[in-house]
């Protein structure tokens, strides 16, 4: 593995951890924000449901940044 590697490998764990932060903001805006407009419950499960997405995403990427270290 080279530089190249490196870079990639840092490229997708910054990708990552824009991704887990990001989606921990919105998840939390919408959490405050919701009841205060009143929006309905199943709305809320859905904002829910697409943290869930995106960190089930999030993790599956830091399994392969996991292996692409153990691999060099």
């Amino acid at each position: 593995m080279g530089r190249d590697a490196d870079q990639q490998i840092a490229r997708q764990g910054r990708l990552t951890a824009l991704v887990i932060a990001g989606t921990m903001l919105i998840w939390l805006a919408a959490q405050f924000i919701g009841p205060r407009i009143g929006l309905a419950g199943r709305y809320a499960l859905l904002v829910d449901l697409l943290a869930l997405a995106a960190f089930i995403w999030a993790f599956v990427n830091i399994y392969q940044i996991w292996r692409k270290g153990q691999d060099k």
